[in-house]
């Protein structure tokens, strides 16, 4: 069962461009909450991608209650990443069939949404001289922390 990286209404498609090409390398699936602040024709989202969006299981979901009617009962477990999360990202023991979500760039998560997985929030440690860290560069951050505890299944 492979991991899975969640987009929370992205809105940068360079971001998910980038992302997605990390999906590609590591058979993670990706998954975009809609609205999304782009189109997916955009030539940035595709250019990030480079010629990889072949081997990306990409699916799309109206918005976050369809993603949770999808999968919310489902083995995996969700995983918020914010700056406010309870735990550390390497305080978790990561399971296949994960979520790792992401929420927007600019805002990231809703407060209901952040409140409702209180236990399940999980930060990166960061200096105080940013509020964040790029969204792309946190999805690769804690997914190859997630595949090097699971012992980098299917990966050179």
């Amino acid at each position: 069962m492979p991991l899975h990286i969640v987009l929370h209404e992205p809105l940068i498609p360079a971001n998910t461009g980038n992302i997605a090409r990390t999906c590609a390398a590591t058979g993670a699936h990706l998954h975009l909450i809609h609205p999304l602040g782009f189109s997916t024709d955009d030539r940035y989202l595709k250019r990030a991608g480079l010629d990889y969006w072949h081997a990306v299981s990409v699916h799309h979901y109206d918005d976050f209650a369809h993603f949770k009617q999808v999968h919310g009962n489902g083995p995996g477990r969700f995983y918020l990443v914010e700056t406010t999360g309870e735990k550390l990202y390497t305080d978790v023991q990561f399971q296949d069939g994960d979520f790792i979500i992401l929420g927007k760039e600019t805002t990231g998560f809703p407060p209901e949404l952040v409140e409702e997985y209180r236990e399940n929030g999980i930060r990166i440690p960061m200096g105080g001289a940013t509020r964040s860290i790029n969204l792309s560069n946190c999805a690769a951050i804690v997914v190859f922390e997630a595949f090097r505890q699971l012992g980098f299944p299917n990966l050179d």
